[in-house]
């Protein structure tokens, strides 16, 4: 067992976070992951109204009585979200933790700390860590051009930004991107973090409602099965190689606009491949940790893994020192 700023932090068992992720992060899998003793983050923006929220709040709550965590990401959106009144939900429902990701406001922070949930700011950039420290976050993470989702457009690996980030702030440091094994989580502890976040590889576990063809796509993909798409307009993802990603890169490669690519990268068409299993339907997050994706294990059969091939990591390496 591994004891860190972050297992202190969150009050959890093992250093091992799972990321907030939409359409996916509901309670069956949050539940899952904090019973397992890591926590995990129900996305606000899966919900459609900030009451949908507090219900989705209250049934996690009736399947553990571990720390959770709400995720509200401040990216951009296609159309307006009720910000203020997510975070109202989450402090006011007495969540152990928030999540959150993109450009931050010193009054949100604020906000937060009126509550009495920790506060994780996830980041993609060395400067933005900094920043976030100065605004006052408890914790920050700091993912990789492996991630899933949105990596920086200045496409660096989790290598490097995972230790400058440590030599850079002096709170509790979890890094993301290409995590999703035993290994991964040893390597994050000798950079200096204090945690991992994972989201991909805990798509493909049992209690995940992740539809059963997309697990299975996952259980067969390589590291290569992922697509980089929306850098052109300046909003890069990470997701499944699949049809509509194709469409997306052709269409990138000959010049598009915003309003041209919005129709094809929608996350209700998302929604519909996750759900339905239709793997074309539209773009889904996948980050290059798909690699790792060779089972679809419990939640707790998972963890209990990564924590033990991560000790007996340690255990080598110290014995190739002594």
């Amino acid at each position: 067992m591994f004891t860190t700023r972050v297992t202190q932090l969150f009050g959890i068992k093992h250093p091992i976070i799972c990321g907030g992720m939409q359409w996916v992060s509901r309670a069956e899998l949050v539940a899952a992951v904090a019973n397992a003793g890591a926590i995990g983050f129900l996305t606000a923006l899966t919900h459609d109204t900030p009451e949908a929220l507090r219900a989705e709040i209250r049934k996690t709550r009736a399947l553990t009585d571990k720390p959770i965590g709400v995720n509200v990401t401040l990216m951009p959106t296609a159309k307006p979200v009720p910000i203020d009144a997510f975070f109202d939900v989450a402090l006011g429902e007495g969540v152990d933790a928030i999540e959150t990701s993109g450009r931050i406001t010193e009054a949100q922070v604020a906000r937060i700390k009126q509550g009495k949930a920790k506060h994780m700011h996830k980041v993609a950039r060395v400067r933005d860590a900094v920043t976030a420290q100065r605004m006052g976050v408890d914790a920050v993470s700091i993912v990789g051009f492996e991630c899933g989702g949105h990596p920086s457009m200045e496409q660096i690996g989790t290598v490097v930004l995972g230790p400058q980030t440590v030599d850079a702030v002096s709170i509790p440091v979890i890094v993301g991107g290409g995590f999703g094994d035993g290994r991964g989580l040893a390597m994050a502890l000798a950079m200096g973090a204090d945690g991992v976040l994972m989201g991909t590889r805990f798509m493909a576990t049992r209690e995940s409602l992740v539809h059963a063809n997309i697990k299975e796509w996952m259980v067969q993909a390589k590291e290569t099965d992922t697509a980089f798409i929306q850098a052109s307009i300046r909003n890069p993802a990470r997701v499944m190689r699949n049809k509509r990603a194709e469409q997306v890169m052709e269409m990138e490669a000959k010049g598009t606009t915003l309003e041209q690519l919005l129709p094809l990268i929608s996350g209700l068409h998302g929604r519909k491949a996750l759900t339905e299993g239709e793997i074309d339907a539209g773009t889904v997050a996948c980050g290059q940790a798909v690699g790792f994706t060779r089972d679809v294990p419990t939640v707790k059969e998972l963890v209990d893994r990564i924590v033990s091939d991560a000790e007996a990591m340690v255990k080598r390496v110290g014995a190739m020192a002594g």
